[in-house]
């Protein structure tokens, strides 16, 4: 079967100065009451509180407290400002950030505890489209210095956003028993046919993992700017790739004569270290982060195929409905540092954005071997939820 490659993430590496509207500079705004559960500049505990809104899985959560924890008490800022972590578990079934945020925006709240915001690339495209880039503050790295370290920049919202780790869903393997991995799209899907049961993604809505396959399964047989568009008009053409998933089907991972797909991103890798099977969809840092840990087998390897599974740049962002700039300047820059940036490669597996010459890469060395430029941004928006549901009726339901 041909698959239409679709094109790479646009990274623009010259990073904009952002002058014209500089950290800690003037909202114009009044400050009013805030929504129920976002509090104003004295809830924060203070003009030096920065709070910090932030989603993701458990291991998001990890690093942000041990990143907390080393500006508030060891970094160049510690007695000066004092940040604290709001985290939304992501796959809950609760209000998502993102509504919260648009609700505080369309409730015209000014002065809120929404210093600094944490958004991945689907997420950051969904807040511009909804309220607009000119909700955040315009970066001026005049206060953020460290910024012009930063060697790749969203390409959505650049000038107002900061790019500090990059993140993607590769091929998880064993080399064991895969000692050469497809490289292309079409020769992993040779692979499942000629090792049936041995390959897993989990349930698209369950984990980014499983979401990045299905996803871009259908959108390799469309045009290349569907990737990143919600139009309604692109769920006319799924109907080729859903048929795609289909046949796919018969090839997955089976348990008592059933196929299984696997809960959660964390659900395929626990099959891929048992040897239940060889190969899954998964993110990198999740991937080498475990693996360091001892968590999984040493055997374990990542690999990016052609086309791409999606990935993006994780981006901080200050609302201009925040109490707090010149702290969440402080903040940024501190994430730009060779210091921050080599606690995540450490603790995370994360993949830095600065010139990894300056970094200890030692048991992370697969990092290096991906490509940000390569990444996939794959934002379509509500169209997910319509997605995840066609998926549910026509392919986890074929029993």
């Amino acid at each position: 079967m041909e698959i239409k490659k679709t094109g790479a993430l646009i990274l623009t590496v010259s990073l904009a100065a952002g002058a014209l509207a500089g950290c800690g500079g003037s909202k114009g705004q009044e400050s009013s009451s805030a929504l129920s559960g976002v509090g104003g500049g004295s809830a924060n505990g203070g003009s030096d509180t920065v709070t910090l809104w932030a989603t993701g899985s458990d291991n998001v959560r990890q690093i942000y407290e041990k990143l907390i924890d080393d500006f508030n008490n060891n970094s160049e800022y510690a007695g000066k400002y004092n940040v604290k972590l709001q985290f939304m578990l992501s796959g809950t079934g609760a209000q998502s950030m993102t509504d919260m945020l648009n609700a505080a925006y369309q409730a015209k709240q000014t002065d809120t505890d929404y210093d600094l915001v944490d958004f991945s690339g689907d997420d950051l495209s969904k807040m511009v489209s909804l309220i607009g880039e000119d909700s955040f503050v315009e970066l001026d790295e005049t206060k953020i210095p460290n910024r012009a370290n930063i060697l790749a920049e969203s390409s959505v919202a650049g000038d107002h956003t900061q790019a500090y780790r990059g993140t993607t869903v590769i091929l998880a393997y064993d080399s064991a028993t895969v000692p050469e991995p497809p490289q292309t799209m079409d020769e992993l899907v040779q692979w499942m046919k000629d090792n049936p049961g041995r390959f897993a993604y989990n349930t698209p809505g369950t984990g980014g993992a499983g979401d990045s396959f299905a996803r871009t399964s259908v959108y390799n047989f469309m045009d290349e700017e569907a990737i990143t568009s919600d139009d309604p008009k692109w769920m006319d053409e799924w109907d080729e790739g859903f048929g795609f998933l289909q046949d796919l089907h018969q090839y997955m991972y089976a348990s008592g004569g059933s196929i299984v797909y696997p809960n959660k991103n964390q659900g395929t890798l626990d099959l891929l270290n048992q040897g239940e099977i060889d190969m899954c969809p998964n993110w990198a840092d999740m991937v080498l982060s475990q693996r360091a840990a001892g968590e999984l087998k040493d055997s374990i390897r990542i690999a990016q195929i052609d086309p791409s599974f999606s990935g993006s740049l994780q981006t901080l962002a200050i609302p201009t409905i925040g109490s707090n700039e010149e702290g969440a300047c402080a903040f940024i820059n501190y994430m730009c540092s060779e210091t921050a940036q080599q606690i995540m490669v450490e603790d995370m597996a994360a993949i830095p954005l600065i010139d990894t010459e300056t970094l200890d890469m030692s048991g992370f060395e697969d990092i290096q071997n991906l490509d940000v430029g390569s990444f996939r941004l794959l934002s379509i928006g509500d169209l997910g939820t319509s997605f995840n549901e066609r998926w549910d009726n026509e392919i986890g339901s074929i029993g």
